[in-house]
């Protein structure tokens, strides 16, 4: 199979932190592949090594089929970078970064940047110390969409955008991005926008890889009972699957991964007076994933 992204036991060590531990990955060409993780999981640090701006203090990473620390500019120019920044020099203006961009990319595609940068009523002759946020993410996007990428990298790209710009910045890339069947890598902390427009979920914990499959196939894997418990709660440590646990009052929530009836029966046994299941969503689900082992006796916020 033919991989947009290839590493094989990948490590990379600041000083006393391991930030990518022994990282083996292999993402497939096409498609919207969504990276999450919580804080210090790996992420940017694995986009770092991938784009040649850090050595790895072990394995091997591969992007485009190519040694991520042997890029040539060929080849850099089929890959699109945008980050949580949206960094652009200041005192241009968006007509003058955008033939400077159009300058450096034999495969521009003029329509499509006039087309995505049409979503964020950004005109051609303001500055872009002019532009608000979601606008200088509009214009980003349009950049990196018009470059013609055959791999493009969003490393929290819609952080800080309020509502009105996070939904133009994403309609744009979901009706634009794969019509060339370019490869997308996604990376954000919010699952609502995984839901919507990612084809495969990526989960990294502290530099490893902890599951990778379909949003929906994850969900199907994980689930909410819950138990009424009406007097003390019960040893439940020998419980099989169980992520996380939260108490409030006389109901214990469990959210469990690959676990079927058999589960609530044996809460049945343990003395819970009701049970009963419920799915979850995929932010429910990530979080009770990357929590496994938590015990908590606050209330919950949210329900799934």
């Amino acid at each position: 199979m033919d991989y947009a992204i290839q590493t094989e036991a990948l490590s990379l060590q600041y000083k006393n932190k391991l930030a990518l531990d022994h990282l083996s990955l292999a993402v497939p060409r096409g498609g919207i592949h969504a990276v999450v993780g919580a804080n210090g999981a790996g992420k940017s640090s694995l986009f770092r090594v991938l784009l040649g701006f850090q050595s790895p203090t072990d394995g091997s990473a591969r992007i485009l089929g190519c040694d991520s620390g042997r890029l040539t500019q060929e080849l850099r120019g089929r890959i699109g970078f945008v980050n949580e920044e949206h960094t652009l020099p200041a005192w241009l203006t968006v007509d003058e970064v955008m033939r400077m961009q159009r300058r450096q990319y034999a495969r521009w595609n003029q329509r499509r940047y006039d087309d995505v940068v049409g979503n964020f009523n950004v005109l051609p002759d303001q500055h872009i110390a002019q532009l608000s946020r979601g606008e200088r993410a509009g214009v980003n996007l349009a950049l990196a969409l018009a470059q013609g990428p055959e791999l493009l990298i969003l490393d929290e790209p819609t952080l800080g955008l309020d509502v009105v710009a996070k939904r133009a910045f994403l309609e744009a890339l979901m009706f634009t991005a794969l019509d060339d069947g370019s490869t997308i890598i996604y990376c954000s902390h919010q699952m609502e926008e995984i839901e919507r427009v990612a084809d495969n979920l990526i989960i990294l914990e502290r530099g490893r890889l902890r599951h990778m499959s379909e949003p929906s196939a994850f969900c199907e894997r994980v689930q909410l009972w819950v138990a009424e418990f009406p007097f003390k709660l019960p040893d439940t440590s020998h419980l099989p699957g169980v992520l996380e646990i939260q108490r409030i009052d006389e109901l214990v929530h469990f959210v469990v991964f690959d676990q079927d009836e058999e589960f609530g029966a044996r809460l049945k046994l343990l003395g819970a007076r009701t049970v009963h299941s419920m799915p979850v969503s995929l932010d429910r689900a990530v979080n009770g994933f990357l929590a496994q082992g938590h015990i908590s006796t606050k209330r919950l916020a949210n329900a799934a």
